[in-house]
């Protein structure tokens, strides 16, 4: 298990989570962030800081919200394990299901 970044993050992308993850597990796509789901200790640091609440315990992720689990493992399938956001920097692209929803506050 693992926590995941759903949907209220999409153009948003505060960072407070990033700044508390003792791990460097959370990564920058071009509109949203993820939890690489191998690199997270599941500390939970994360969680209680985002000012969306959009990141949830795997178990306890919205119905609504469920393919953001995979989505999440997904945008890290070409990229392996890096063993750190930092290093890479932020990424110019998103998983599929992020990169086709509209811009934040339309639609």
């Amino acid at each position: 298990m693992t926590y995941v970044i759903a949907e209220p993050c999409v153009d948003v992308k505060d960072r407070a989570c990033v700044d508390e993850c003792p791990v460097d597990c959370i990564y920058e796509g071009a509109r949203a962030l993820y939890i690489h789901p191998d690199e997270c200790v599941d500390c939970g640091a994360c969680e209680p800081v985002c000012p969306v609440e959009a990141i949830y315990y795997e178990d306890d992720l919205p119905d609504r919200w469920k393919a953001y689990t995979q989505a999440n493992a997904e945008f890290f399938d070409d990229l392996g394990a890096p063993g750190g956001a930092t290093k890479l920097g932020a990424l110019d692209r998103d998983h599929p299901l992020i990169a086709a929803l509209p811009p934040a506050g339309e639609g």
